[in-house]
């Protein structure tokens, strides 16, 4: 073995070998792969009653198929509250056609997935099995979004579970923390709880669910999407499917306004989280605004006070390098954002020992203000904010689940899926005085924050804010 190596060695380094790029005698290469190769098309078809139906075929066994609709908790009244929550967990459970163990059943047997999920403005039914179930497929998602029993024992059943789950979200500080920025931050429907209230659970049964369904699912807020079918296929499975659903009015969404606020829940625990927020209106309809607004959170970046792996982790962010590099005391501090049709919130959000939780705030407070002030980010860490913002959305879009949901999701939105490749473009074109400007725009709004821990140091926090917005109005900068 040594005195193969030895002659290994002496030939790598012989000036005799041919460098690598020699061409090889009686050897052909084939072409070489192409620059750019054209993004599939997204194909979309309006029906009579307002049904979209779109689709983009993919070269893959396997699709996946997706129902949106414009129904989400923006449009619960006091009566139907938490109705899309519960509507979300009684997803593929008993249909006027099937009883819920033909639905597993069924899908079982073709090896498929299923999810239903509720958002404040979009309830959406997925499916995800092999191409050769597509007409299984369509059919049973269909029907179980458009025939539910709501059989009471099954809603019974799940609210109990629903129950459960309240309780330990009462134990997730974070996740109680980002659905209060936004109870207190607006006034209106987005105001309205994502969660079944618990004064609710009592009150939602069959009656409520139907009228809320019958009431807003309608064909004008239904999109069916779906990734890795060819489109004529798809509509000829669909359409006598969706045909007949009534059209209903004209969307009208609830209005809401944004005016700040306050929530403080005390706890006895160990360590204080803490999130402050600010609007930024426009929402998905500003599409210049929701671009630098994503640069923007990917420049600030954080996540926890440990990160296994290197750059890929955002450890290269402000917030990693500015905070959580430098305060111990500090567990987690991360920028995030909430966006929606005409409006959306930016913010920090954080947790640490409860006797630092006044400096956290504070600190909070310093890295959205140094944002604001010219010359505060080069023009490196603009272009990495960018190279990231593009390798997340591509990365995302590998997902066939993913980009049926981008396509009914943008669907809802504009009335159409805009090309990937033009949203690149707009996040190349974020300037430096975009970001500025942007972080401008947040920081002049009311300011929204939430907290759970200390009771006694979120009172000394809410001074260092009281403090810190007036130095903000004198128009003073942080460095």
């Amino acid at each position: 073995g040594r005195s193969s190596n030895l002659a290994a060695a002496r030939y790598a380094t012989s000036s005799a070998v041919a460098p690598l790029d020699t061409p090889l005698d009686s050897v052909s290469l084939p072409p070489p792969l192409p620059d750019y190769v054209a993004p599939s098309e997204t194909k979309i078809k309006t029906l009579s009653n307002g049904v979209r139906i779109a689709s983009e075929q993919l070269p893959t066994p396997a699709a996946s198929i997706g129902l949106f609709i414009n129904c989400g908790s923006i449009y619960e009244t006091p009566i139907s509250s938490g109705a899309s929550h519960l509507l979300e967990r009684m997803a593929f459970k008993s249909t006027t056609n099937r009883s819920h163990l033909r639905v597993v059943r069924e899908v079982e047997a073709i090896g498929g997935n299923t999810l239903a999920s509720a958002t404040r403005e979009c309830m959406t039914y997925t499916f995800d099995a092999l191409k050769t179930y597509v007409p299984e497929m369509v059919e049973l998602l269909i029907d179980c979004v458009r025939n539910p029993a709501f059989l009471e024992w099954e809603i019974n059943e799940e609210l109990q579970k629903i129950k459960a789950e309240l309780e330990e979200v009462s134990k997730n500080p974070e996740r109680l923390i980002l659905e209060a920025v936004h109870s207190a931050g607006y006034s209106g429907a987005l105001a309205n709880p994502l969660l079944v209230p618990e004064s609710a659970i009592d009150r939602l049964n069959s009656d409520i669910l139907e009228e809320f369904v019958t009431e807003n699912y309608k064909g004008n807020r239904i999109v069916l999407a779906a990734s890795g079918i060819e489109h004529e296929e798809f509509l000829q499975i669909a359409e006598p499917l969706l045909s007949d659903l009534p059209a209903g009015p004209p969307l009208n969404e609830p209005k809401s306004v944004y005016v700040g606020g306050d929530f403080r829940r005390r706890a006895d625990s160990p360590s204080t989280h803490f999130a402050l927020a600010f609007e930024v209106p426009g929402g998905w309809n500003n599409e210049k605004d929701t671009v630098t607004l994503t640069v923007l959170q990917m420049l600030m970046g954080g996540g926890g006070s440990f990160s296994a792996g290197g750059p890929g982790k955002g450890m290269h962010s402000r917030l990693y390098l500015r905070v959580l590099n430098e305060y111990q005391q500090i567990h987690s501090f991360s920028a995030f954002n909430s966006i929606f049709n005409n409006t959306g919130l930016f913010g920090i959000y954080g947790s640490t020992s409860s006797d630092f939780v006044s400096r956290a705030v504070e600190i909070a407070a310093e890295e959205l203000l140094v944002l604001a002030t010219e010359g505060s980010v080069s023009q490196l860490m603009i272009k990495r904010a960018q190279e990231a913002t593009k390798s997340a959305v591509l990365m995302n879009l590998e997902s066939r689940m993913i980009i049926a949901e981008d396509i009914g999701r943008q669907i809802l939105t504009y009335g159409e899926r805009k090309s990937v490749h033009a949203f690149l473009k707009m996040v190349d074109e974020v300037t430096l005085r975009d970001i500025t400007n942007m972080a401008k725009k947040i920081i002049s709004s009311p300011l929204t924050m939430a907290s759970y821990g200390d009771a006694t140091n979120q009172l000394a926090a809410s001074s260092v804010l009281n403090k810190w917005r007036h130095e903000l109005e004198a128009g003073d900068g942080v460095n």
